[in-house]
């Protein structure tokens, strides 16, 4: 039985991945700030941790391989996001917790998931991209398209010191632009009105997207690969035939 763990599993991409795991007979373990008062699934387990605290990353680790012995698949998906300001006008301790979650809580993971790995011999870590990854960039976006770059860079830069025939990998997760509390929050009406017709061709939602994203996850990549749902190619399609493609994800 495949065993995976997913950070930020409670709400969102997170949530969607552990329930489509589950969907494929793996068992699953799973964090967040706080935890439902049943699993989602008796074959789930979850677990209370704060990803920005290392000693609560291991304990993540060490409570999934008490349950199920092993480890096999990790993805760091936990991720926030500011208030879309200028850097200038953003409050500090939103600044302070889009870089520890995003990129100090990801580097420290990554840390103790990769060490366990190479002990155990076997395994995949999977780094989750997001707006900045590819170097886009947009109003009120700098720390959160700043991390998900660094997000980035420190994945290609660890597949390289793990190597190309290390039975422990680590690989890019993209899910796109998915329907989720982040990328709706902090408009004004006026704003998401003229965001939302970019949002109905190019976005999706979460059962959409993530059973797709489990399913790659599940059959890998070379270590320093990518699983990416929204391809460039894909993208441009989704604009050439918007006017015969109606959607409405918010309906």
């Amino acid at each position: 039985m495949t065993v995976v763990v997913v950070t930020g599993g409670t709400r969102g991409i997170g949530l969607g991945l552990v329930r489509s795991f589950l969907a494929r007979d793996c068992d699953v373990v799973y964090c967040g700030r706080s935890i439902p008062t049943q699993d989602v699934d008796p074959r789930s387990l979850g677990v209370l941790a704060d990803v920005t605290d290392r000693a609560a990353v291991q304990n993540l680790w060490d409570e999934a391989v008490a349950r199920f012995g092993k480890v096999d698949i990790w993805i760091n998906n936990a991720g926030v996001s500011t208030s879309r300001k200028p850097l200038w006008d953003l409050p500090p301790d939103e600044l302070d917790t889009v870089i520890d979650v995003n990129l100090r809580g990801l580097a420290h993971a990554s840390a103790v998931v990769l060490a366990a790995m190479r002990a155990q011999g076997h395994g995949t870590l999977w780094n989750m991209e997001g707006f900045g990854s590819g170097n886009q960039k947009a109003p009120g976006l700098v720390a959160y398209g700043a991390t998900k770059r660094a997000v980035t860079y420190l994945t290609d830069a660890l597949a390289k010191d793990l190597g190309k025939d290390s039975l422990v990998k680590v690989a890019h997760l993209s899910p796109g632009m998915v329907v989720t509390d982040l990328l709706s929050r902090d408009y004004t009406p006026e704003e998401f009105a003229k965001a939302k017709k970019i949002f109905n061709i190019l976005a999706d939602k979460v059962e959409t997207v993530t059973p797709w994203l489990a399913d790659r996850v599940l059959a890998g990549v070379p270590n320093g690969g990518r699983v990416a749902w929204l391809t460039t190619p894909k993208a441009f399609a989704r604009f050439a035939t918007a006017a015969f493609r109606k959607r409405d994800l918010f309906a």
